[in-house]
């Protein structure tokens, strides 16, 4: 089995999940990415958001709300997705930058246009009450 593991950001304004989705893909996820060598989920996180959503997260700011697996889409069976998940807060407004060809604010009645680890984030923001 193999893992593929990524930080993610989970920004949520009235009861909606701040989510992206790269270029040729149709699926949506939470922002974020895989770690570079050496860096702690932090330093990914406040990287990988500016790259891709040219915003800067404040990294003191950051709590883990989840970590999150399931099947990668459009990989072989037994290709996992591992998402640790973050809310961060940040200063500027997120736009899509570098290979991010679309943000969107999803509510939990999109939830099927998520990947499928995004889907379990959803289910879990919904159960908290945090996504409608």
């Amino acid at each position: 089995m193999t893992v593929i593991d990524k930080i993610g950001w989970v920004l949520l304004e009235e009861g909606r999940l701040l989510c992206a989705r790269s270029y040729g893909k149709q699926r949506f996820y939470v922002p974020g990415g895989k770690r570079d060598p050496g860096e702690s989920d932090v330093q990914a996180l406040v990287r990988e958001i500016e790259e891709e959503l040219a915003v800067v997260v404040a990294p003191e700011t950051a709590r883990h709300v989840g970590t999150f697996q399931a099947q990668a889409d459009a990989k072989a069976d037994g290709v996992l997705v591992s998402v640790a998940c973050y809310t961060a807060e940040h200063s500027g407004t997120p736009a899509p930058t570098s290979e991010i060809e679309e943000i969107r604010w999803l509510g939990y009645a999109e939830r099927e246009l998520m990947s499928a680890t995004g889907r379990l984030i959803f289910d879990a923001l919904h159960e908290r009450g945090e996504l409608r």
